[in-house]
Order: C-alpha cells, then sequence, then structure tokens
C-alpha cells in the first residue's frame, strides 16, 4: 500500500478536530425559519404581473448590487458543496459537517430570494434569467488541496459574513437589516469553523499551511465570479464600502492570518515555507496600501459630492 498523501494525512490526524468543532457547532446552534423573517404582508397579487420599476424601490444602485451578488452567491450552493465534499470525503465528522454546512446555507437563498421578491427590491424577473446562467456556468473557487481548501473557506466565510452584514446596514428596511444579519450570523459560524480548523493544521503541519495561506492570499477571490456582469456589480460593492481592499485587509488578513494564525511567529518552518511567508506578508502590506489608498480616493469623491450638494441647494 502507498503511503498515505499530504492531504490523506492531514484529513486523518485532523479528523477528532473536526468533530469536536461540529459538536460545539450544533451546540450553539439556534434553529430559524427563513418564512418568520420575510414582511409577506407587503407582497400583492400584482407581484406576479407588474413590469418592475426601479423608482418603486428607495435602494442605491451599489446596494442592489450587493444584493444581488449576495443572492447569486447562495445560489451556486450545489457546486460549493461538490468541492467542499470532494475535499473532506463523505464519511466520519467530515461528511455530517459537510452535509450540515449545506443544510444552513440552505437557508440562505431561501430568505434572501423571499425578501426580495415581496419587497420588490430588485427586478425578479433579472434576477431568476441570472440565477439560470449562473447556476448552469457552475463557476466557483476551487482550492484543490486540503490545505488550500481550509484556508481558503476561512477567509471566505468571513468575507462572506462581512458582506452581508455590510449590506443590511445600508438598508433602511428593517425585516431587510434581519434578514440580512441572520445570514451574517451563520456565515461567521461557519468561519469560526474552518478558522479553528485552520489553526489546528497549523499546528500539524505549519509549513504545508503556510504555503497554503500564501497561495490563498494571493489568489483569493469571493464566490462570486461567474455571475452576470460580476465585475461591474463588485466594483459598485467597492465603491460604497460594502466590500473592498481596505475591508479586506482590516477585518480579514489582518486579524485572521497575521493575529489568529500568527503567520508572523510561527516557528519549525522549511525553507520554502519561509520564502512562502515572506511573500505573504508582503503581499498583504501590499493590500492594505491599496486598500488605504482606495478609501482616500473614496473619501474625497464623498466630499466633492457633498460640497456640490450644499452648493446645489443654495
Amino acid at each position: 500500500m502507498p503511503p498515505p498523501t499530504t492531504c490523506e494525512r492531514l484529513l486523518h490526524e485532523l479528523q477528532p478536530v473536526a468533530g469536536r468543532l461540529l459538536d460545539r457547532h450544533l451546540a450553539s446552534s439556534k434553529e430559524w425559519f427563513p418564512h418568520e423573517l420575510v414582511p409577506w404582508e407587503r407582497g400583492t397579487a400584482a407581484i406576479a404581473t407588474d413590469e418592475w420599476d426601479p423608482a418603486g424601490t428607495d435602494l442605491a444602485p451599489e446596494v442592489r448590487s450587493s444584493l444581488f451578488v449576495n443572492l447569486l452567491t447562495e445560489d451556486n450552493l450545489p457546486y460549493y458543496f461538490r468541492i467542499i465534499e470532494t475535499l473532506f470525503g463523505p464519511d466520519s465528522a467530515w461528511g455530517t459537517w459537510v452535509r450540515r454546512w449545506t443544510a444552513e446555507e440552505g437557508r440562505h437563498s431561501i430568505v434572501l430570494r423571499d425578501y426580495l421578491t415581496v419587497t420588490r427590491a430588485l427586478d425578479p424577473v433579472e434576477l431568476e434569467r441570472a440565477r439560470m446562467a449562473q447556476v448552469q456556468c457552475g463557476q466557483v473557487p476551487d482550492p484543490g488541496q486540503v490545505a488550500d481548501g481550509i484556508v481558503y473557506v476561512a477567509l471566505q466565510e468571513l468575507a462572506t459574513r462581512i458582506a452581508h452584514h455590510a449590506t443590511g446596514k445600508l438598508l433602511v428596511d428593517r425585516a431587510g437589516y434581519e434578514v440580512m444579519k441572520r445570514v451574517a450570523a451563520d456565515e461567521n459560524r461557519h468561519h469560526l469553523f474552518y478558522r479553528d480548523l485552520a489553526s489546528a493544521a497549523i499546528e500539524l503541519d505549519p509549513s504545508a499551511m503556510v504555503l497554503a495561506i500564501e497561495r490563498q492570499v494571493r489568489t483569493f477571490e469571493m464566490p462570486g465570479t461567474g455571475i452576470v456582469d460580476f465585475e461591474v456589480h463588485a466594483r459598485a460593492i467597492a465603491r460604497t464600502g460594502i466590500y473592498d481592499f481596505q475591508v479586506h485587509h482590516e477585518q480579514v488578513l489582518v486579524p485572521v492570518v497575521l493575529r489568529h494564525w500568527g503567520l508572523e511567529q510561527l516557528e519549525g518552518l522549511s525553507a520554502e515555507a519561509e520564502e512562502a511567508r515572506a511573500r505573504a506578508l508582503t503581499r498583504i502590506e501590499r493590500i492594505g496600501r491599496a486598500g488605504r489608498r482606495f478609501a482616500g480616493r473614496r473619501a474625497e469623491l464623498d466630499h466633492d459630492r457633498d460640497r456640490a450638494a450644499t452648493a446645489a441647494a443654495r
């Protein structure tokens, strides 16, 4: 019998940790029902026949872009399930976790779509056509290796939580805010599972994990790639500060990679991993500088718009 691969060994050694983290996750879970968060009383029979009018919503275009991307990202759940089950396998605590995660994630697209349909916040026809295109495309990030997968989902789940919560805070509608807050809370608990799983993996094989961290920091992308006009929506989302380089640096990379995983303090690395750590730290600093630069430009534009609006009102 050939010796186990690095991926097989890591999965085997992490299985007890996955079991403990799954138990912790289930113990902290609180049952919730999508239909209880949807303001059904605001729906009418005309929803099915009336042509959507953007003037009927007071949402800024950037917020609509975020809601659009958030929902379509959740719609791609079948492909995320396939990737994660392929990485972790269908058996033991790994399989139990993957199926539980899938069941919880499934609620997100349900509650988001029902809320958006009832409130007419987005064009339901455009949304459905985009869903069809997105799911038929089936494009999702594929980390390829167990170590990379653990790092990627730890970062991605947190990034998704931040995007959902930031979008909710921009909604003037209380019901919408509660929907986004509930979805964000789920994403945060998923992040904690993967974040702490990565911590355990770092203890087992710090060099392999540092190599994975460097690759994922360098190539990280939100799971919305493949969405119709994704780049246009991503720029709008960044423009309003929902998720941009600064958010990614200050709320994801610094607290998780630098602080929680302690990338700079890890010891016993191979020569290859030492080089990867140096590259990752340089990349993180560059992302921080880019984020501060873009945030400065956005502040200047906001200031100019405020001055123009004040002058026009006089």
